[in-house]
């Protein structure tokens, strides 16, 4: 794999992780958001003007592209499984940002998927 590629999954990976803390980001300052059809258009109306939400959205439509431009270089197979690396990248932001748990199992199973994504970057 060439840097160029490992650019684009990289680059890819991190936007699917920031528009996930994003939308954190907008639920933490919306509170629970109920999908009952009595509040619908309230819901949809706060949702649609909280700008954290429109941030994720939009990393979610860049990443997407280049989504597709690092599965034109490398095979699915190889690709899709750096996804999984969004989990650490969240999993420590969520606890930095957010004060959310790290505990040594969540530990355990970010040093799983790093040394995963490794190995599948040597075959």
């Amino acid at each position: 794999m060439n840097r160029v590629t490992f650019g684009y999954l990289i680059s890819g990976v991190m936007l699917n992780a920031i528009a996930q803390l994003a939308l954190k980001a907008a639920t933490n300052r919306l509170g629970t958001i109920s999908l009952a059809l009595g509040g619908l258009v309230d819901t949809g109306l706060r949702v649609a003007l909280q700008p954290f939400i429109w941030l994720g959205l939009g990393c979610y439509a860049v990443s997407v592209a280049v989504w597709i431009a690092a599965l034109s270089r490398v095979e699915v197979s190889l690709a899709y499984p750096f996804l999984s690396l969004g989990y650490v990248v969240n999993a420590i932001a969520a606890w930095y940002l957010f004060g959310e748990s790290l505990n040594p199992q969540r530990m355990l199973a970010i040093a799983v998927i790093i040394v995963g994504v490794w190995l599948l970057t040597r075959s």
